[in-house]
């Protein structure tokens, strides 16, 4: 399998993954309550990437390089946190379904936005009518799984 095969691979797995953290984690807050829930959460993936990078590595030194970056590039983690307990209260109260459409609409909608205009660095992708047309269906297909 190729590098694009791989890939393919892993994105597929991360959103099967994604649908079990929601269950799982919303199941979780409802039982020791939703911060405590998103607290244990984040010491956890913390523990855990600190295990993957000193078994990957062999060392924790691109933690410092990390922060030796600019603190706004620091945002996408913190970005993590609020999509995590986003999730935990979300998906008890409308589902597993909805709050997937949901977060993937509005990341592939805010995804379209920072294309078009290159933010963060990324490069510039237009915005046919085409991508236009995508992002109302796919946005209006996760509003209707809001319908129970």
């Amino acid at each position: 399998m190729g590098s694009t095969g791989a890939a393919t691979t892993v994105a597929l797995a991360a959103g099967i993954a994604g649908s079990v953290q929601i269950a799982l984690l919303g199941l979780l807050g409802q039982r020791v309550g939703e911060l405590e829930t998103a607290a244990f959460a984040f010491v956890l993936t913390a523990v855990a990437g600190i295990v993957i990078l000193l078994v990957m590595r062999q060392s924790v030194a691109g933690l410092g390089s990390a922060l030796r970056e600019p603190a706004w590039l620091w945002l996408g983690g913190l970005a993590g946190v609020f999509v995590v307990t986003a999730i935990i209260v979300t998906g008890p109260r409308i589902g597993i379904v909805a709050t997937s459409a949901l977060l993937i609409a509005g990341q592939l909608v805010a995804a379209t936005v920072i294309d078009r205009f290159g933010w963060f660095g990324v490069e510039r992708v237009p915005i046919g009518w085409e991508r236009v047309v995508g992002l109302g269906l796919l946005v209006a297909g996760a509003l209707l799984t809001l319908r129970r």
